[in-house]
């Protein structure tokens, strides 16, 4: 089962965690064949939003909102259950300074299989 990890923090205190820690993580995620994919996220100040609203778009600077803890990357893994995940999320290093968000990832495919309602 695919689960996502988002890392959030203040982008101060994800400067602090030395990048070799998560290249190390990710590699023994690797090792125990649960490693998908991972990638660190430029700051915010490089990011745009945009909406879609009555077939008109809008690109806004920034994130959406406007928060002090922002998504600073993610890890897309594969565990056995949530119980797994969490522990894997764990051992990300930037939950030492920020938070880890874990969600299920939800299989488009899996839709596409299921009869229509």
């Amino acid at each position: 089962m695919k689960f996502v990890c988002f890392v959030y923090g203040e982008e101060s205190a994800m400067r602090t965690v030395d990048d070799h820690e998560c290249i190390a993580n990710g590699e023994a995620l690797r090792r125990g064949g649960q490693y998908v994919a991972a990638e660190s996220l430029q700051p915010v100040s490089k990011a745009k939003t945009l909406r879609v609203r009555g077939g008109k778009t809008t690109v806004t600077d920034g994130p959406f909102t406007e928060a002090k803890e922002v998504i600073a990357g993610f890890y897309l893994i594969d565990a056995r259950d949530f119980d797994e995940a969490l522990q894997l999320a764990a051992k990300i290093p930037p939950a030492r300074v920020g938070a880890i968000e874990v969600r299920p990832v939800r299989e488009l495919r899996a839709a596409l299989e299921a009869p229509q309602r």
